[in-house]
């Protein structure tokens, strides 16, 4: 039975941090996402090209380390779900979550009876190929499997604590870019009705004893999103944090070039 870091640190009171793939889905990703100190990783299938082979072959990898993956799936639709599960993710996030119907039939895809539906297909990838005590895997599972709600509009965050109060959803989780569009003020994320938004997402998670959770795109946004409630941060994507990185210390080096003209 493997730890998922991301509930364990929720349960004790911390903050869990990971990261976000979008396109270097290779490898050595596994090894330096540990080697980084990363908590958990989300895998992302809902913006990248990567299909179900390119998913199981990174949880694969992910499973001889620590870190707990989180697939986010391009839809909220059983044959995602719970394929990716199989592949052995130790959850899901899936977008735009409008109610607490749509997280009812997530949460029925991603858990086993007596919480949902998810079918039974033991001896594979996500049970190290053995197949265990089966009571005890199905309540382990159910209790360890993270559900990822991401609220990215006006109706999301209307319904919020419906959505917080759903048996089964583990964390209400910000698209900040989507959620704001759908506002009608992209990418101002200091506007007062954006930030009214965000407050009701973190008061909803508090109230039910869920996690709030975001991917700041600075430090100084992790800090404000912290103060006000979010205890769940994914630090940027491998495409943002190559591409500031790189563009950072090419600047750098150029100012040193130039020096030796």
């Amino acid at each position: 039975m493997r730890t998922n870091r991301l509930l364990e640190a929720l349960r004790a009171g911390r903050v869990p941090l990971g990261h976000m793939i979008m396109e270097f889905g290779t490898r050595g990703m596994a090894r330096l996402l540990a080697a980084a100190g990363a908590e958990f990783v989300v895998v992302d299938m809902e913006h990248s090209g990567f299909d179900i082979e390119r998913i199981s072959n990174l949880m694969g990898w992910l499973r001889a380390t620590e870190v707990t993956p989180i697939v986010r799936v391009p839809q909220d639709h059983y044959h995602f779900i719970a394929r990716v599960l199989d592949a052995g993710a130790l959850g899901v996030m899936v977008g735009n979550v409008r109610s607490a119907e749509q997280a009812r039939g997530i949460v029925r895809s991603a858990k086993y009876a007596p919480v949902g539906e998810r079918g039974v297909g033991l001896g594979t990838a996500h049970t190290d190929y053995t197949v265990p005590d089966v009571p005890t895997y199905f309540s382990w599972a159910n209790s360890n499997t993270t559900v990822v709600c991401q609220i990215e509009s006006p109706e999301g965050v209307e319904s919020a604590e419906a959505i917080a109060a759903t048996e089964g959803v583990d964390v209400l989780w910000v698209g900040h870019w989507d959620l704001s569009q759908a506002l009608g003020i992209p990418g101002q994320f200091r506007h007062p009705r954006f930030l009214a938004a965000l407050e009701t997402v973190v008061a909803a998670a508090r109230k039910h004893g869920k996690g709030a959770g975001a991917q700041p795109g600075s430090l100084t946004q992790a800090e404000e999103w912290l103060k006000l409630g979010f205890n769940v941060l994914s630090w940027k994507s491998d495409i943002a944090l190559y591409r500031d990185a790189l563009r950072q210390e090419l600047a750098a080096l150029r100012e040193r070039v130039g020096g030796h003209a």
